[in-house]
């Protein structure tokens, strides 16, 4: 299917969704009422993070996202911007709680864990949830031995918050909070990884990165998950060109997002997941051509805030 051939142009009228680019230092103390739904990026990067002039407007931390449901603060995934929003965090009064999914555990999504500062408050609460690790491992195992001597200096037992660690099997549906639904499927990613779809006051924000596409036909998890979501967000770590040569890697590519997102009849898709090399001005470029073929389609970026 991916044969290297532009994607399918799109219908024109999309519907568009809020948005919010600039610092993500923005990201905190401006969400008005109860009712709100939101996606705040704090990390967009692939495999490592990459400071530097030449990602300073998309950002250089790997994958965090934000995702508020009213007074509920769930965490998708724990790369290095989970810790700036940390920081922003701990500027908040005591208790606060916290879940965080994780995609799955591979170095890049977990780098930031042991620096999220509310996890050492002992007046917050913090549950971090995973669905790749069953029947072979659970998710305390595996952070347990990322921080551990000779890997990390200090134990996760440091961690002060009221900790709990739940692990789940992909396609379960969680119920985090009452009025939030989490439904979730397997994605096909070496040692496995899960997508998440979040649905909250009739909306539905979906989550799905570090997954690979099949060359003869759409991810029918994928389909699935995301069919009629107000905004999805998916792996696009390659353009087809360079998938030729990293079949394996377990990513996918922006064409393959956009065929995604029409078959699923997605209403607004978010690019993620960029390869560590791909600087500011390529995917400025890669930006344009993908908005003349699906309009309102962006790129991620961090400080960039979405609410359906």
């Amino acid at each position: 299917m991916n044969d290297g051939g532009a994607a399918p142009r799109a219908k024109p009228n999309r519907r568009k969704h809020l948005e919010k680019s600039g610092p993500a230092r923005t990201a905190l103390g401006e969400r008005p009422g109860s009712v709100e739904f939101s996606a705040t990026f704090w990390g967009v990067r692939g495999s490592i993070p990459v400071p530097g002039p030449d990602t300073v407007r998309y950002g250089g931390n790997t994958p965090c996202l934000e995702m508020r449901c009213g007074e509920h603060l769930m965490i998708f995934d724990a790369g290095t911007g989970i810790r700036v929003l940390g920081d922003l965090l701990d500027r908040l009064p005591p208790p606060l709680h916290f879940d965080i999914f994780l995609s799955h555990t591979h170095t890049d999504h977990i780098n930031g864990l042991p620096f999220f500062g509310p996890a050492f408050r002992a007046q917050n609460a913090l549950r971090i949830w995973a669905g790749h690790l069953l029947p072979e491992r659970t998710i305390k195992q595996v952070l347990d031995t990322m921080m551990s001597d000779p890997l990390f200096p200090i134990p996760i037992e440091a961690f002060a918050a009221d900790l709990a660690f739940i692990d789940f099997h992909p396609r379960e549906t969680l119920n985090p909070h009452r009025g939030v639904t989490i439904r979730t499927a397997p994605l096909n990613h070496p040692n496995r990884a899960t997508g998440y779809r979040v649905e909250f006051d009739s909306k539905a924000i979906c989550y799905v990165t570090d997954t690979e596409h099949f060359d003869d036909r759409l991810d029918a998890n994928i389909v699935e998950l995301i069919r009629g979501a107000d905004i999805a967000i998916y792996d696009a770590m390659f353009t087809n060109d360079e998938y030729q040569s990293r079949h394996g890697w377990g990513h996918s590519t922006w064409e393959e997002g956009l065929r995604l997102a029409e078959a699923a009849e997605v209403k607004t898709l978010i690019l993620f997941h960029h390869a560590p090399g791909r600087t500011d001005d390529e995917l400025d470029r890669l930006a344009e051509q993908v908005d003349r073929l699906r309009p309102g389609t962006r790129f991620a970026r961090e400080g960039l805030i979405l609410k359906p």
